[in-house]
């Protein structure tokens, strides 16, 4: 008999099904709850793992989707959202946007969050992965897949570099 998956990754399961995705969910044993951990679970390079970052732009929440290798910029997201400023939200406000747990957030299905954003970077891979409802599941898409199933509007959301050799986190 096959285990049952965690009620959230069966949510991200469900959705992708009912939108006739092309992809598919991996469980890791080792798990993947940071970026640097769902690279090494997945076999790829660290800028191919999708961070759905949470924030707050007023009393909306944002989703924006970046590389692992870099940051999200709270001030590039408030000005696309229109918002005076943005903070990165609390635990519970992740918990309350998005319906998954922090460090375990599927960019899709999120019916409470209506601005997602794709960092552009991300639709020059093959294929990316991004969380899939726990720390231990990811799903592997093409990138334009992923804006599609997000409902994400490509856009530059990430810190600048300040020097050549400077990556963020």
């Amino acid at each position: 008999m096959v285990a049952a998956w965690p009620e959230p990754v069966e949510r991200v399961s469900m959705f992708l099904r009912d939108a006739g995705a092309e992809v598919r969910i991996e469980e890791f044993s080792e798990g993947a709850a940071t970026a640097a951990d769902a690279a090494e679970a997945a076999g790829c390079a660290l800028d191919q793992i999708v961070k759905s970052l949470v924030l707050i732009c007023g009393d909306r929440p944002v989703v924006a989707l970046v590389p692992g290798d870099r940051q999200g910029d709270p001030e590039k997201v408030a000005r696309i959202a229109g918002a005076g400023s943005a903070r990165i939200a609390s635990a519970q406000e992740v918990e309350r946007a998005t319906g998954f747990a922090p460090g375990a957030v599927a960019p899709f299905p999120l019916p409470l969050v209506d601005l997602i954003l794709l960092e552009r970077t991300l639709l020059k891979h093959p294929l990316v992965w991004a969380g899939a409802g726990s720390p231990r599941h990811l799903v592997g898409l093409a990138p334009a897949e992923l804006g599609r199933l997000a409902r994400a509007r490509p856009t530059d959301v990430v810190k600048d570099y300040d020097s050549p050799g400077e990556k963020g986190g």
